[in-house]
């Protein structure tokens, strides 16, 4: 019983700290110091971590919850790796500032446009690649 409850404390504390650090890249992306390359991942990160769209949707066994508990934690994670420790630091604590004050689940709109985007243009290659195929 014990260690469900520390396994229990230990993913909440891990699920907090992944939606701080998009949070934190957030505000990475607006940041002066951040590198273009740091800022570009950051922000397209932010943009699937915040969009209510999934890249796999949740219904599909097994794929569908990947890109929450792998891909995107992994992203997360390059993208800090990639931000100078100072712009790290300030862009932490504002995260931890806005999540404390707003109390609210942000959204983005243009990770859904993104993502949309993303299943359209696969749809429409898939389509190519079938009408090709057919044509033989």
């Amino acid at each position: 019983m014990l260690w469900r409850m520390r396994t229990r404390k230990r993913l909440r504390t891990w699920a907090r700290r992944i939606k701080r650090d998009g949070v934190t890249l957030w505000f990475a992306g607006k940041h002066a110091r951040t590198p273009w390359y740091a800022r570009a991942l950051g922000l397209l990160v932010v943009a699937y971590a915040l969009s209510p769209i999934d890249l796999i949707p949740d219904f599909i066994p097994i794929l569908g919850y990947l890109d929450d508990a792998l891909l995107l934690p992994g992203l997360i994670w390059l993208a800090i790796r990639l931000l100078p420790a100072d712009v790290l630091a300030e862009c932490r604590n504002q995260a931890e500032e806005w999540m404390t004050s707003k109390r609210a689940e942000p959204t983005s709109k243009f990770g859904a446009v993104l993502i949309v985007l993303f299943w359209l243009v696969a749809c429409w290659g898939a389509w190519q690649w079938w009408c090709s195929a057919q044509s033989r």
